[in-house]
Formats: structure tokens, sequence, C-alpha cells
């Protein structure tokens, strides 16, 4: 797994958790519904200024998603899983 994909589970996961749609997502961080669709499926690569401004559409702080990102990577390097 790469930090692409693995970025895209939880951008998917706590999208979910705050029953926001791809397009709502897209519309509260101006930014397109492709773009946000390709970020949840690791095609695309969030610059840090899109980590911020996903985050705060979110209620979550940037360095909590990217904790979450490097712990599923962790997890996935030692074979582990905590689900």
């Amino acid at each position: 797994m790469n930090s692409e994909k693995a970025f895209g589970i939880i951008l998917k996961k706590y999208r979910g958790m705050v029953s926001l749609s791809q397009e709502e997502l897209a519309h509260q961080s101006n930014l397109d519904r492709t773009f946000i669709s390709l970020l949840e499926r690791g095609l695309r690569r969030p610059t840090l200024n899109t980590i911020f401004v996903i985050s705060k559409c979110l209620n979550k702080k940037p360095s909590e998603l990217v904790q979450e990102v490097e712990q599923l990577l962790d997890e996935h390097y030692t074979g582990e899983d905590t689900n």
C-alpha cells in the first residue's frame, strides 16, 4: 500500500463519519468532485494545502489525518490489523 491509497481510505472514512457526499465535500473545500474521488481511490497525491482544506471540512486537524495515514501504513507493512 502506498501513501496515496492510505490517504484515500482515511479520507473516505472521515467523509462518511460527517455524512458528506463527495460532491458536498468538494463544494465545501472548493475542489472538484472528481478530484475527491481520485483522492479516495488513491489515484492522486494530495498537496499539503489540500490536506489542510479537507481536514477543516471534516472537523479534523491535518495532523490527525496524517497520523492515521501513518498508522494505516505501519499496520500494512507490519502485517497488523487493529480493526
